[in-house]
């Protein structure tokens, strides 16, 4: 048998803890692996750490890897990065990123993990849950050159949308946010920064990440004629109210959704979710991701940290999360 070790539960709204894992060991087509760090995707752990998943996507919501049930226990993330301790021979000291929980050591199918590239440190590589959506979204909704681009919301998703948008040539990308200090962030990842009341309109464009119904409304606003309003925001139980006369219609907008879940219909027939994960790896290579990284703590605080993330998350990005 392996080494167990523990791992983080949400127990009850707002509250955490360590629970001990038992021992295993890596079966035939299987990777024994020991987590280095981990990521805190706050805007959608935080809604499970208040137990704000609505009953009707309790199934939909399953991550990789879970255990326990919404609403509690539940045991739930989806950024590890480890070294491989035993397993086929070819992933044998690797280091890996996989969908799983926040746990200290596990053992999964080797099929569930991917080789971080040589060029990517593997505290970025946690990153590479949330670059595989940004990537998605470009993919429901091209961003084409020369195009004005507006990301509504500066989180870890609107940014690398807003990053990897503006690698395009020619596009002007424009990074909205109520919070006046992410202006830093967008100009360390190369993009403009806007206020929502000072953003430019007209937009060709429009991704929603605030992760609050009222960014909606904003993102509608910067619409230019016939563009469409990708929405990559989850709102848990919170209804969204949105106007949908004046301009909306007279402008033929279109909304539409996208979510990490499905690869987008235009790849799929070529793209499968390990070839979109790996392609959101090499993108890691880019350092300006690291400016995606706002803050880190031990895996031992980890019960605190959620609390503390969830209370008064104070402009953090992916909080990172350290392995002993």
């Amino acid at each position: 048998m392996g080494e167990g070790g523990r791992a983080f539960w949400t127990v009850a709204a707002g509250r955490g803890e360590l629970r001990p894992v038992p021992p295993a060991a890596a079966g035939p087509g299987e990777v024994a692996v020991r987590t280095l760090h981990s990521g805190i995707s706050r805007g959608t752990e935080t809604l499970v750490f208040r137990g704000l998943v609505p009953e009707d996507e309790h199934q939909r919501m399953r991550c990789p890897h879970q255990e326990g049930a919404f609403p509690f226990p539940v045991k739930y993330g989806y950024a590890a990065v480890g070294r491989v301790e035993d397993g086929p021979a070819e992933l044998r000291g690797r280091i890996v990123f996989c969908l799983h929980p926040h746990q200290e050591r596990f053992v999964a199918a080797a099929a569930a993990v991917t080789p971080v590239p040589a060029a990517v440190p593997a505290r970025r590589a946690v990153l590479a849950a949330n670059v595989e959506t940004a990537v998605n979204a470009l993919w429901d909704s091209p961003v084409l050159p020369g195009q004005r681009v507006a990301v509504v919301g500066a989180g870890v998703v609107g940014a690398a949308v807003a990053l990897l948008a503006g690698r395009i040539p020619g596009t002007a990308v424009t990074l909205v946010d109520l919070d006046a200090r992410k202006e830093a962030l967008a100009a360390a990842l190369g993009v403009a920064f806007a206020s929502p009341g000072t953003a430019p309109a007209d937009c060709d464009a429009v991704f929603e990440a605030s992760g609050a119904p009222d960014g909606l409304v904003t993102a509608l606003a910067l619409a230019g004629t016939e563009a469409v309003v990708t929405v990559l925001s989850w709102y848990g139980a919170r209804p969204a109210t949105l106007p949908l006369g004046h301009a909306f219609h007279s402008r033929r907008l279109t909304l539409r959704c996208s979510q990490v879940g499905q690869v987008a219909p235009a790849q799929r027939p070529r793209w499968s979710y390990g070839r979109r994960l790996a392609l959101a790896l090499d993108l890691l290579a880019d350092p300006a991701f690291d400016h995606l990284l706002t803050g880190e703590s031990r895996f031992a605080d980890l019960p605190e940290t959620m609390r503390r993330l969830a209370d008064a998350p104070d402009g953090t990005l992916c909080h990172v999360v350290h392995y002993p």
